[in-house]
């Protein structure tokens, strides 16, 4: 695991955030992984940025809290946040994984339509955050890739999004990167 300061500091600051249901600092937590995720590539912290800002989210919706199975899921995923800060503290790399594991699958294990409302959020979070690395000159692939979403996923996404198409063409890849990744677009 890379940046585990990063992740302590992103867990620590989403646990406060979740008590105050402040959901507005907990996507701002999220995005500032993103440059983290830029130069790092690291799969915890991409974890940690989709499902922090998937909880955000969902805090965003009072009719998610109302939804038979969210006080056990909001339980859960509370005690993985704990466990997580703990992990780290004790720099115990098997515990780290497992509560990060356990975040994830507190996203998926709750039942009925919760389930379907989480796993929609997740994974528009997924693309969302595959959006804001592509800002940062990744190319498509990777980054769609590294979020396990497609690229079509990514590219509808990023088309619609207000400055993304704006980026200067000499910031991030070079011109002969982005014809490659034009010819493997249409292969």
């Amino acid at each position: 695991m890379q940046e585990k300061e990063n992740i302590l500091k992103i867990l620590e600051g989403t646990k406060t955030a979740i008590q105050k249901c402040d959901a507005t600092t907990i996507k701002n937590l999220s995005n500032q992984t993103t440059n983290t995720i830029a130069l790092t590539h690291d799969p915890d912290n991409i974890a940690i940025a989709v499902i922090i800002y998937s909880i955000s989210k969902l805090l965003e919706r009072e009719d998610y809290k109302k939804l038979p199975g969210w006080k056990e899921f909001y339980k859960t995923f509370f005690k993985c946040i704990d466990n997580g800060i703990i992990s780290i503290k004790n720099n115990d790399e098997a515990k780290i994984k497992k509560s990060l594991d356990c975040l994830r699958t507190s996203l998926i294990k709750v039942s009925g339509s919760l389930k379907e409302h989480i796993q929609d959020v997740f994974r528009k979070a997924s693309i969302n955050k595959a959006s804001k690395i592509y800002e940062h000159g990744i190319s498509m692939e990777k980054t769609a890739n590294l979020l396990g979403i497609t690229m079509f996923e990514l590219a509808s996404y990023a088309g619609q999004k207000e400055g993304v198409s704006e980026i200067p063409v000499g910031a991030g890849i070079s011109t002969k990167a982005r014809i490659k990744l034009a010819m493997e677009m249409f292969r």
